[in-house]
């Protein structure tokens, strides 16, 4: 991929020099992190995120408040309406972009034109409410789109052993599963990293 065009824009007025890629950048991928609605997922983007991050974070209101389950979530005061976009270096030459997508099925067609050219898939979810990422789970399944589960553990989370998570999600084996703390970066980091590694292992299985 050829960043030269990204490099002269840094110059132009408004841009943020954090935005400006490294001269050593070669290649670019992009991850989607998905999942139910208020699973943590902006939160997640923003900790991974080595730039500011681009959210489209919107005040609850009473008509979304109609529409959208807040079963468990009673806090929630926000909610994204479009995507949320940060960007991780792996190393001096591969960059990764974040996209999280809002989990309300009213925004899914915004969905499919991300899901092009992505390398994969982060499903966040949350074992209070396991039941709103199994529509998530099952479009990720119906594109062919590989990904790993990132249990996102919250204050009053009652821990659940991995294989009964694996069994309520109907989830292959070979499908990772891992426990996150949304809002620590090093937490989230590793969710990346083991997507990272599951796409890996795929590739060689391909290849062999």
């Amino acid at each position: 991929m050829d960043f030269r065009g990204s490099e002269q824009s840094a110059h132009a007025p408004g841009h943020r020099a954090e935005m400006s890629l490294p001269n050593s950048a070669r290649a670019a991928v992009k991850v989607i992190v998905v999942g139910g609605f208020g699973v943590g997922k902006t939160t997640l983007v923003g900790a991974v995120s080595e730039i500011r991050p681009l959210t489209t974070e919107e005040s609850m209101t009473q008509a979304g408040a109609e529409i959208d389950d807040l079963s468990g979530i009673d806090s929630k005061k926000s909610t994204t309406v479009a995507m949320d976009f940060g960007r991780i270096s792996i190393n001096r030459e591969l960059i990764l972009y974040v996209f999280g997508m809002p989990g309300q099925e009213r925004f899914w067609f915004l969905w499919q034109g991300l899901f092009e050219g992505a390398l994969g898939a982060i499903v966040l979810v949350d074992t209070r409410r396991l039941e709103v990422s199994f529509d998530t789970i099952q479009y990720l399944e119906d594109f062919g789109v590989p990904f790993v589960v990132a249990v996102n553990t919250f204050p009053d989370t009652p821990p659940y052993p991995i294989q009964e998570i694996r069994e309520a999600l109907d989830l292959p084996e070979a499908v990772p599963i891992v426990p996150c703390k949304a809002p620590q970066r090093n937490s989230s980091k590793d969710v990346l990293l083991t997507l990272m590694r599951y796409l890996q292992s795929l590739a060689t299985q391909e290849n062999k």
